[in-house]
């Protein structure tokens, strides 16, 4: 918990209310068309930092001091270092918006630097795992139909979880072998192959969808029942089905994981991921292909037959 030391504040014009400001950094925000998953992040960020300053008797102002405090306070607390990062560079944006639109004389958090990450190495699934998860999956109703759709669509292109949610019908090309990412991360479309396997699995779902009440709505997926179908249906779904699978600490992320591992196993391009991934930084690249580079160095080893004497 942070000392209460006075914070300090610009003299040359009051500070405004950040809660209210908060919304209309929203507007903004969505006028850019940030994401959807962007504009929970920083209205999470902000209203964590704005609470926290509340129950520890501080000031809701932007200060380096209760920033730096605040992101001290979430790690201690156990929150994961990419959470309290996430928090950190909210908060950073916020005040640099507020100095573009004239609300404070000039950003307090300029030059902040967030707390630095471990390098976290994501596991990613072998293809023994993959062939129980779409086991797993195996039926006849909707939601088998569904869910196999989804793991092998997802560990095959490696979409993100929210580019998946946000499928229309009208995207997917089944004949074709392609779908459409209407707008990925950073606002960029593309177009992403999938194999006839993922098609057959997919022409399978849609048949049954065309019975669903909801067969009319565009969404390509959609619940049991009258139900939609969101990221958080998405997350227990496939959480269910790795626990059938016997896949422990399972996470829909380590699909787009593996689907960039299984890339570059089988001589894929880097450029060609980057392509299929939706990637504009090489940087990106560069992550995840570190993340799995140990496990593919030890398959590489295990092919190369060095103790075979």
């Amino acid at each position: 918990m942070a000392e209460r030391s006075a914070a300090r504040q610009d003299t040359t014009m009051p500070h405004p209310d950040l809660a209210d400001l908060a919304e209309s950094w929203l507007v903004h925000l969505r006028a850019e068309r940030k994401s959807t998953a962007t504009l929970r992040i920083y209205r999470a960020g902000v209203k964590a930092y704005l609470t926290w300053c509340a129950d520890n008797g501080q000031p809701a102002i932007l200060d380096r001091n209760l920033l730096a405090a605040f992101t001290a306070d979430l790690l201690d607390q156990g929150a994961e270092p990419a959470t309290a990062q996430a928090r950190h560079l909210a908060v950073r944006r916020f005040a640099r918006w507020l100095a573009a639109e004239g609300e404070l004389a000039e950003d307090p958090l300029a030059g902040m630097r967030p707390p630095k990450l471990d390098a976290k190495v994501i596991p990613v699934l072998s293809d023994d795992e993959l062939r129980r998860l779409v086991k797993a999956c195996e039926g006849r109703s909707l939601r088998d139909r569904r869910d196999e759709a989804l793991v092998r669509l997802m560990f095959e292109t490696g979409l993100r979880a929210g580019e998946v949610v946000a499928l229309r019908v009208e995207d997917i090309d089944v004949l074709g072998g392609t779908l459409l990412v209407r707008r990925g991360k950073g606002g960029s479309g593309r177009l992403v192959p999938f194999s006839p396997q993922t098609a057959r699995a997919l022409d399978r779902y849609l048949r049954l969808r065309r019975g669903h009440v909801l067969a009319d709505t565009p969404a390509l997926w959609l619940g049991e029942r009258s139900r939609s179908f969101h990221y958080d249906g998405l997350y227990r779904a496939l959480v269910k089905r790795a626990r059938a699978a016997g896949i422990r600490n399972f996470s829909p992320h380590q699909l787009r994981h593996t689907a960039a591992s299984r890339w570059l196993a089988a001589g894929g391009s880097e450029g060609g991921l980057m392509a299929i991934a939706g990637w504009r930084r090489r940087d990106m690249l560069d992550r995840y292909a570190a993340a799995t580079r140990a496990s593919r160095a030890v398959e590489e080893a295990r092919g190369l037959g060095l103790g075979d004497l």
